[in-house]
């Protein structure tokens, strides 16, 4: 288990750029070498080297847990074809497709932006196994950017209000604990990326937020 600061091709944001799937961590293609032996050797993940549609935002782009993954509109028919030999996928259509960011998911629920239109939060409910709901998170949509889950707990935007973190925790099964990351910043979905036992921050978290990411995800 652990915990580290870092940056993602120069930028602290680094649940952007990767996005961690059941046993898989997709990262940028473009990621050096030096980097993805470290994120290998820490995360201790299948890596996979990917990019949806072009683009890097793989945090922002791709959501899913180890029976499924949600997934952009903008991702080719390549890129699809690859993404299903990691288990059943949803494409997210209609222009609301930026998975990454309006769904967050670990293996026993997910959380789906309202703005997800129709029978949506239901498909992919469908697709990776388990219950889905629709929430806001702190009164904003961008679930993901606002959330950062794992199997034994979740990190939430201060604001989060009691009726949402009662609905989140029921959903998801595991707590709910809230923090910033990177100095300050509310969007702890888009600064962290993490699994069952490990994480990495932006760069310029300080030492009390990543004890608090350490207690929120179960790694402590």
């Amino acid at each position: 288990m652990g915990i580290r600061t870092g940056d993602i091709l120069g930028h602290p944001q680094v649940g952007v750029y990767l996005s961690v799937v059941g046993d898989v961590l997709f990262h940028p293609a473009s990621l050096d070498s030096e980097t993805i032996d470290e994120l290998a050797a820490s995360f201790e993940l299948e890596m996979q080297p990917f990019l949806v549609g072009g683009s890097a935002l793989l945090g922002s782009l791709i959501s899913g847990n180890k029976k499924g993954i949600a997934v952009a509109d903008i991702a080719t028919e390549s890129d699809l074809e690859a993404l299903t030999s990691f288990g059943e996928v949803v494409v997210m259509e209609s222009g609301v497709n930026a998975a990454g960011n309006l769904v967050a998911c670990n293996d026993h629920g997910a959380i789906v932006s309202p703005v997800i239109p129709g029978p949506g939060c239901q498909m992919i409910g469908d697709v990776l196994g388990v219950d889905a709901i629709r929430s806001k998170v702190a009164g904003q949509e961008t679930v993901g950017s606002l959330m950062v889950a794992n199997n034994k707990g979740i990190l939430t935007h201060p604001d989060i209000t009691g009726d949402e973190v009662e609905r989140i925790e029921a959903a998801m099964r595991v707590p709910v604990m809230v923090g910033t990351v990177c100095f300050g910043s509310p969007y702890v979905g888009a600064g962290c990326a993490a699994s069952d036992s490990y994480v990495l921050v932006g760069s310029g978290s300080t030492g009390p937020e990543l004890n608090r990411i350490e207690d929120a995800l179960g790694l402590i």
